[in-house]
């Protein structure tokens, strides 16, 4: 795993030990990135939400592209391990928050997220309810672009969301969308 452009561009990334966590591959974070770059055209200073983060690999690619700063959200110590061994090793500290913890005991936003980063454990439904729960208490922006990586049998469909886009990239899938401008 390496960092695709900016800043820190082909810099290696550590992957968490054991089965636990599935890192995005390489392919599918490449997608996701051409896909925001081509909606947002820039990533520079905006704030961006890691959620179920495992290695971070994918807000470490926000913040090499320019972003502001980074929320890393994951709760397994394995993971946790790698996110801030990769962290320090990039030294992005200054621009970054490690949260211990499930996304879905998260309260409420202190600032939202102009990007949200979700990779949930497939076929477990969580990107959904997490989708749900957090758009509650604040944690989007009202022009935020959400990601939801899930495998390809898996829809996302949240009330309060619209679907922008769906691809489909080997075993899995990207969704992005927007919050629904009554949700505020």
């Amino acid at each position: 795993m390496r960092i695709i452009s900016g800043e820190w561009r082909s810099r290696p990334l550590v992957a968490p030990k054991g089965d636990t966590t599935r890192p995005t591959a390489n392919r599918t974070r490449e997608t996701l990135f051409s896909m925001l770059t081509s909606r947002l055209g820039s990533f520079e200073d905006l704030r961006v939400l890691d959620l179920f983060a495992g290695s971070g690999a994918l807000g470490l690619e926000a913040l090499s592209r320019g972003a502001a700063h980074c929320t890393f959200v994951e709760q397994d110590h394995l993971a946790l391990d790698a996110l801030e061994k990769n962290i320090a090793k990039l030294g992005g500290k200054d621009r970054c928050v490690v949260r211990k913890s499930s996304v879905l005991s998260m309260g409420s936003a202190l600032k939202p997220a102009d990007i949200v980063l979700m990779d949930p454990p497939y076929l477990s439904g969580a990107g959904s309810v997490a989708l749900d729960k957090l758009g509650r208490f604040g944690w989007f922006a009202p022009s935020a672009w959400i990601s939801v990586e899930t495998s390809i049998k898996e829809d996302v469909e949240v009330k309060g969301f619209t679907v922008d886009t769906v691809r489909n990239v080997g075993k899995a899938r990207i969704t992005l969308l927007r919050p629904d401008h009554d949700q505020e």
